[in-house]
């Protein structure tokens, strides 16, 4: 059992870290990133730290469409002891300010 709930431990350190790394990446039109925004959907780490993250944008004609997943990717790949991440776009659901962190909304002068 102990052996069980110390991996538990140790990934859920990792999700810290992912969603640490995730912190440091910004929408290039908004002044909060992309975890506080809610575009992060999903953040799955697998046993031998491989780590899948389902996301969207805050829309399909996002200019930022190509980079914004592509740095999730590139930071959260320099966390060490990571093995792979998969990054996947998805637009179901339909991103909506409903989703935004209240750190966000704050920050946009939504509250």
């Amino acid at each position: 059992m102990e052996n069980s709930e110390t991996n538990i431990g140790v990934e859920n350190d990792l999700k810290e870290k992912v969603i640490d790394a995730i912190k440091m990446v910004y929408d290039p039109e908004i002044p909060v990133d992309v975890y506080e925004l809610g575009l992060i959907y999903e953040i799955t780490v697998y046993p031998v730290n491989n780590v899948y993250i389902l996301m969207t944008l805050t829309s399909p004609n996002c200019p930022a469409a190509e980079s914004i997943p592509s740095e999730v990717k590139e930071r959260v790949s320099e966390i060490e002891g990571i093995n792979e991440v998969e990054v996947e776009l998805t637009f179901d659901p339909p991103y909506s300010q409903d989703m935004m962190s209240e750190v966000a909304k704050l920050e946009l002068g939504f509250l």
